[in-house]
């Protein structure tokens, strides 16, 4: 291009020419500047995040859950002290989780916060009653033979008012009462009086029925792949008990 061409362009790579070093110079600062991202991101764990989560045994999956409520426990929690933006940015495209949770629905029980994990980590279903729905089947399937994952528990919690409910076998408004049938084998199999005794039993008959009526379950736990356990969260303290 000529001068006069140049000149008429008006655009900064003819206005302000680079000769070949410098841009060998810019190009070189530039790769020094995404190695050193790079870097920050690995100190994060964020850049090597979805290949730790894909290499996970089970047994380290449920490790990692379990340290991560020691941690919030001690109020001591790690993941906050991710950047979130980065994270969300990441998994926006895809989700690549290492466990998956089958929740109560009661507000006092967040996830997330519990096992002290950040976005796209933990594949989160929640019901009242942390029940085994056909519907809760059929997504608890998806995260297992599409996502992965290398764990799945069942997350009962202390002062269950589904458990409750259940118990007392009273009228509800609505469809509430719709619970029930799926609680009850637990209610049966424990003390009348000890409300505990009968949500961790029911966390445990959940656990039990994912792999009964689901065969992909069954397989991929039968394979070594997964593993099913129940627990049992209590509300007080913040700790899980392993059941």
């Amino acid at each position: 291009m000529s001068e006069k061409a140049k000149q008429a362009c008006g655009c900064l790579r003819h206005q302000f020419p680079l000769d070949e070093k410098a841009v060998l110079r810019l190009s070189r600062r530039r790769l020094l500047s995404a190695g050193l991202m790079a870097g920050m991101a690995g100190g994060l764990g964020i850049g090597s995040l979805a290949q730790a989560q894909s290499t996970l045994t089970p047994d380290q999956a449920l490790e990692k859950l379990r340290l991560g409520n020691e941690r919030f426990a001690r109020r001591a929690m790690t993941s906050f002290q991710e950047d979130l933006d980065i994270l969300q940015r990441r998994t926006a495209q895809k989700q690549e989780p290492f466990a998956a949770v089958l929740a109560c629905a009661d507000s006092r029980m967040p996830v997330e916060l519990v096992f002290d994990q950040s976005i796209g980590q933990v594949f989160v279903t929640r019901v009242a009653g942390n029940i085994a729905t056909p519907a809760v089947i059929a997504s608890l399937e998806y995260s297992a033979a599409i996502l992965g994952i290398k764990a799945m528990v069942v997350l009962g919690h202390v002062d269950c008012g589904a458990v409750k409910a259940a118990a007392a076998n009273t009228g509800a408004p609505g469809q509430i009462s719709a619970l029930y049938p799926y609680i009850r084998p637990a209610i049966d199999a424990s003390s009348p009086t000890d409300l505990t005794e009968m949500t961790g039993q029911n966390a445990v008959n959940q656990a039990r029925l994912l792999r009964s009526a689901s065969p992909v379950l069954a397989r991929l736990a039968d394979e070594g792949a997964l593993r099913i356990l129940p627990a049992l969260y209590d509300v007080a303290d913040g700790r899980v008990s392993w059941l």
